[in-house]
């Protein structure tokens, strides 16, 4: 580290203890709109759509939940599904059974991406984990499972796992599987040790045969649950033609329709995105039937509230932080409730010229962040 690198971090330090000492908080507690991750969660009615799905999923025969979330730009969409891809982690972190995927359709706007990702997710070692239970299992219980893939050639590769001489065989033969399920040009390896000849060079092939290593591990009780959070979805739309745009649908649906068990999906799209996806495709309507709208902030209570709430978080979270103990919090707050509703009014009146219904979070909590910055510009290190 230089001695500019060491001074800058110095000053950093000491502007941030008098944050605390005057504000009882080491930054700006609202964020920018450019930030997109780390924020905190205000509980509101999506929140009992998702734990009601959840508490459905977490049932003895896992049936599959789908639940779209809806609203426009900057309503909190993206923060609910961050909050709950760390929420589900945290359930299920003592339980490996359970694979989270978060899935973002840009630069990829393919869902076949989430099929190859899911499968390298797994990697060799769950496979070697499929290789030994069935090597492992009763004839019975083998068959029973085996007899969960549809594919001809899953089995081959199911067969080819469970016949592996030792160990090392079984991780060299674990790595093609992985190779073979994410589509890669059959070589004479794959044949040799997993007995394929076919290779899954299209979307639906691999989309069965995610289906069947999904159901073989479940029958073998290594898998219980995919967690699939898809969001932004609306990007799909306006730069791509109508063609991608509809394969695209389809391969929602026919994920869908091809796990009953197991899945747990939401995804999260606008409005107006919902609107021309279920025109052009009015069968997804009926897979997205459980929906849950994220509005925006509509009155002036709910503005204070989001705007303590975030106060207060970042006040518990500076009284942990290291660099302030031994200090003492202050607790002056210089937006105060009167800024907060002038920060509000000024956004509703701007927002409303336009026809809007209400302020994003987005928008309010990034007026907020120029008010609080623009606020303790002039702290003072000797306070």
């Amino acid at each position: 580290m230089s001695l500019r690198e060491r001074m800058l971090g110095s000053v950093a330090d000491e502007v941030r203890r008098a944050n605390f000492r005057k504000w009882g908080v080491l930054n700006n507690p609202y964020p920018a709109a450019s930030q997109t991750t780390g924020h905190p969660r205000l509980e509101n009615g999506a929140d009992d759509a998702v734990a009601t799905a959840f508490r459905q999923f977490e049932t003895s025969n896992r049936q599959s939940q789908v639940l779209l979330v809806e609203g426009t730009q900057g309503t909190g969409k993206t923060n609910l599904l961050n909050y709950y891809e760390e929420q589900f982690r945290d359930y299920y972190r003592d339980d490996e059974r359970y694979y989270i995927i978060r899935y973002y359709p840009d630069p990829e706007p393919d869902l076949d991406s989430v099929v190859r990702r899911t499968f390298r997710n797994w990697d060799a070692s769950h496979f070697a984990a499929i290789g030994r239970a069935l090597a492992e299992a009763s004839e019975s219980d083998r068959n029973s499972a085996k007899e969960t893939a549809r594919g001809h050639e899953v089995r081959l590769v199911l067969n080819g796992l469970q016949n592996a001489a030792d160990a090392e065989d079984l991780a060299e033969r674990s790595a093609l599987a992985v190779e073979w399920f994410t589509g890669m040009r059959v070589l004479r390896r794959h044949r040799d040790a997993l007995g394929v000849s076919l290779r899954l060079d299209t979307k639906e092939s691999r989309m069965q045969a995610l289906r069947d290593v999904v159901y073989v591990s479940e029958s073998l009780g290594l898998l219980r649950g995919i967690f699939l959070l898809m969001d932004e979805l609306e990007k799909q739309d306006y730069s791509l033609s109508t063609i991608p745009v509809l394969r695209f649908l389809l391969a929602v649906r026919a994920l869908i329709d091809s796990l009953p068990r197991c899945l747990f999906l939401m995804l999260s799209m606008t409005v107006e995105a919902r609107r021309r996806y279920f025109s052009m495709l009015p069968a997804l309507a009926g897979r997205l039937e459980n929906s849950v709208t994220v509005a925006p902030i509509k009155d002036a209570d709910e503005a204070l509230a989001l705007a303590k709430f975030y106060l207060d978080q970042a006040q518990r979270a500076a009284v942990r932080h290291p660099l302030a103990q031994g200090l003492i919090p202050g607790n002056r707050d210089p937006l105060g409730v009167d800024g907060v509703l002038a920060a509000y009014s000024m956004l509703r009146t701007e927002l409303g010229r336009r026809g809007a219904e209400g302020v994003t979070q987005r928008r309010f909590l990034h007026r907020l962040h120029d008010g609080w910055s623009e606020a303790t510009s002039g702290v003072n290190l000797g306070e």
